[in-house]
């Protein structure tokens, strides 16, 4: 049976719980996006499963961010992908796209419950688009420049973390 992540913000106005098979936070988006919304050095999403979410508290405080795309170019866009936050205290709580619709995405600095568990391996990943100072994290860990093939699901299953 899926584990129930229950999430909430900085200041405590929103808060959510979502059921998730993929719970294991080892994977740390480094690309201009997610280190600007996220912090310096990127942020760690999970995945849900889009229907189970509920929204406990908050529900009007919650904002949305389309990130652009090629900016400056002449390809500048907006993402398909919706980054959920606070309006009140900005903290990041989960990013949902309409390409992948039955998916969700909670940032793991969002989650309060349950503990999430520390990977054995951390996949690394967009370092490509990271400048000098970032550094990596500390101990075992795959490097990508760009995406690695595995998908969140692929990975929990590698590692028997998968809860169907």
């Amino acid at each position: 049976m899926s584990v129930e992540l229950k999430g909430s913000c900085h200041c405590g106005a929103v808060a959510f719980t979502v059921q998730s098979s993929t719970p294991v936070p080892y994977q740390l988006c480094m690309c201009s996006i997610c280190r600007k919304v996220g912090g310096t050095g990127g942020s760690i999403n999970l995945g849900a499963h889009t229907h189970t979410l509920r929204i406990t508290n908050g529900k009007g405080d919650i904002s949305i961010y389309k990130a652009v795309l090629d900016r400056g170019t002449p390809e500048e866009r907006r993402a398909t992908s919706e980054r959920h936050f606070c309006s009140k205290c900005s903290a990041m709580l989960w990013l949902w796209d309409e390409t992948c619709p039955e998916q969700l995405h909670p940032f793991a600095s969002a989650i309060d419950e349950p503990d999430l568990k520390v990977p054995d391996e951390m996949t690394v990943l967009m370092t490509g688009s990271a400048p000098a100072y970032v550094r990596l994290p500390e101990g075992k860990k795959k490097v990508f420049k760009e995406y690695p093939e595995a998908s969140l699901r692929e990975w929990h299953e590698a590692h028997n973390e998968y809860v169907a």
